[in-house]
């Protein structure tokens, strides 16, 4: 039996290279946990075609509502470069008061937290609380994001089960604790442009139709700003990710050359009023193209209540100070979360997330642990 002190059990999660997508082996252990507790766990595998089978979990302690969530993911990112790692990434070793690993920020820390919240709480209530504790665990978030939460989500919907309040654990606080509660985050909205042309000799060129400058014109259209954003959220922002011709010859003109571009978009606009706003744009090029869109997550907003009440008094009463409500960042699991209820996100320190020698203060990691238990005493103690 494990002992739930919120960084013994970061550490335990760490040592599983859930690299995503997680296979299972960070999921069955949080399942063995909160099966301990008490809790009644369904692991979930989901798959489509072209893509890799991916376990989830969603645990539920409790059958009366209100259903309180932590939602989040057990999945990371690769470490890459690891001979510029100063530690094994994957030892969860902790050095002068920090604790290293892939994941500790981004979000294994987080879980942690949430598992030993949750762990004293029901101690305190005697397991007794005036609702419900949920988990929402993905293996699918730092990828594609096609097999985790979405289809969770979906699966509790088929079910008739009802999440009424939920708490992402990301990563939210730019550089210590107590800074930043996200209550909403900006869409997402990705773009492949492609203009043909004629393949040729360059010394030849009335014998062939070059694409790239008829390319560079539409992409021209694209550098005006979208709108000066609002109260709630910053403006949105086009960036031009990749140009690609796939010619290697220094003599050929190519048949075609495309570019992708990705939207991180405000609620100025709607996923079709942004289309209608780029093609619009892109048409007065006077060029001939195709355009393949994909949207990754629309843009939302939880409005302030109960949810981001209990969070703001939580976060003020253990770090004394009020934290910012912010739309900042990327996306996160929390775009498909909000369709089924109020969702807020609070975590560890980002800074260094995603990057070489991740890691997050031990002691962030524990007061973590208490802002989350503040916060189901707030809702269903």
């Amino acid at each position: 039996m494990l002992t739930l002190d919120p960084v013994s059990l970061a550490q335990h999660l760490i040592r599983r290279e859930s690299i995503t997508p997680d296979k299972g082996d960070a999921l069955d252990f949080l399942a063995g946990v909160l099966t301990t507790l008490g809790f009644k766990c369904h692991k979930l595998v989901f798959e489509e075609e072209g893509t890799e089978p991916v376990p989830n979990l969603y645990a539920r302690f409790g059958k009366k509502g209100p259903n309180v969530c932590f939602a989040g993911h057990t999945d990371v990112v690769p470490v890459g470069a690891k001979s510029q790692w100063t530690v094994d990434p994957f030892k969860a070793e902790v050095r002068d008061g920090q604790l290293y690993g892939r994941g500790a920020a981004d979000m294994k820390a987080a879980i942690a937290a949430f598992v030993v919240a949750t762990e004293r709480f029901l101690e305190g209530r005697k397991k007794k609380p005036k609702g419900s504790i949920s988990f929402l665990i993905t293996g699918d978030e730092e990828a594609m994001a096609i097999n985790g939460t979405k289809k969770v989500l979906d699966w509790l919907n088929d079910k008739g089960e009802k999440i009424h309040m939920c708490i992402v654990g990301e990563p939210t606080n730019p550089t210590e604790m107590g800074q930043m509660i996200k209550i909403g985050r900006r869409g997402s909205l990705h773009g492949v442009v492609t203009v043909k042309g004629a393949q040729g000799h360059v010394a030849y060129p009335h014998l062939a139709k070059n694409p790239i400058p008829d390319l560079v014109k539409v992409l021209a259209t694209l550098e005006v700003p979208l709108d000066g954003g609002n109260e709630k959220f910053q403006p949105s922002n086009l960036e031009i990710v990749n140009i690609h011709v796939g010619n290697e010859s220094h003599n050929v003109i190519p048949a075609e050359a495309s570019a992708r571009f990705n939207v991180r978009f405000n609620n100025e606009f709607s996923p079709e009023s942004l289309k209608s706003t780029l093609l619009a744009r892109m048409d007065s090029a006077g060029v001939d193209y195709e355009i393949d869109w994909w949207l990754s997550g629309d843009s939302f907003l939880t409005e302030e209540g109960p949810l981001s009440d209990a969070a703001v008094a939580a976060v003020e009463a253990r770090f004394g100070k009020k934290p910012e409500l912010s739309t900042t960042g990327g996306t996160s699991d929390a775009r498909f979360i909000k369709d089924m209820c109020p969702v807020i996100e609070f975590g560890l320190v980002g800074a260094t997330m995603h990057k070489v020698d991740e890691h997050v203060a031990v002691a962030d990691v524990e007061a973590l642990a208490d802002v989350y238990q503040d916060m189901l005493d707030r809702l269903i103690g």
